[in-house]
């Protein structure tokens, strides 16, 4: 499946998401609607997006601490496999430790029995969009936007090594310099870390 043109207006604002929807999958309720999140880790988020490159275009799938916008962990992939989230979704676990929530769209990585299986190990309740609704996961569908303008319309990427490299310094700065006005002009790391500090263990 080809992706969408960049200037397509579902990806112009943000909006698209490569994850096929599995009718035959099972759907979780979405939890975050009138939930109250200004906790770091209470509630965590996924999505996929893809990636252009000169020739061709990967996938990105990124895990985001929905409280203070800063991204936990992401992997590229060449295909829409369920693997690429998994690691991801594990790095982040090994890192920060577990969600009350993780929240996600219903597509079919998602869906799928090892995703399930792995957030139901941790005990953590899975969260789905309604189907179409990219506003209920309205952060992660921000943060494409302002990867794919900040950073991948600016270079054609001749590699996946490369759009690694690209994205891995556009995320370092997202996280440790970029100011959000959500966050009264703090970065995604200063809001995360100073609330862990005020936090009780779990």
């Amino acid at each position: 499946m080809a992706p969408p043109r960049p200037d397509h207006p579902a990806v112009s604002e943000g909006h698209f998401c490569s994850a096929a929807y599995n009718p035959q999958q099972p759907v979780f309720p979405h939890l975050l609607r009138g939930l109250e999140i200004t906790r770091a880790n209470h509630v965590w988020a996924m999505d996929i997006t893809y990636i252009p490159m000169r020739k061709g275009f990967v996938y990105l799938a990124a895990v985001l601490d929905w409280a203070t916008r800063r991204v936990l962990s992401w992997r590229l992939s060449n295909t829409l496999t369920t693997d690429f989230c998994l690691e991801a979704v594990e790095e982040s676990l090994q890192r920060y430790g577990t969600p009350e929530i993780f929240n996600t769209d219903q597509g079919s990585q998602f869906t799928s029995s090892d995703f399930v299986e792995l957030l139901r190990h941790h005990g953590i309740q899975q969260s789905m969009d309604g189907k179409g609704r990219w506003v209920d996961n309205v952060f992660v569908e921000r943060l494409w936007k302002s990867v794919k303008y900040e950073e991948v319309y600016l270079h054609a990427y001749d590699s996946v090594a490369q759009a690694k490299q690209g994205l891995e310094r556009y995320f370092r700065f997202y996280n440790q310099r970029r100011p959000h006005s959500s966050l009264d002009g703090q970065t995604p790391d200063q809001v995360y870390f100073n609330l862990l500090s005020f936090q009780p263990a779990a």
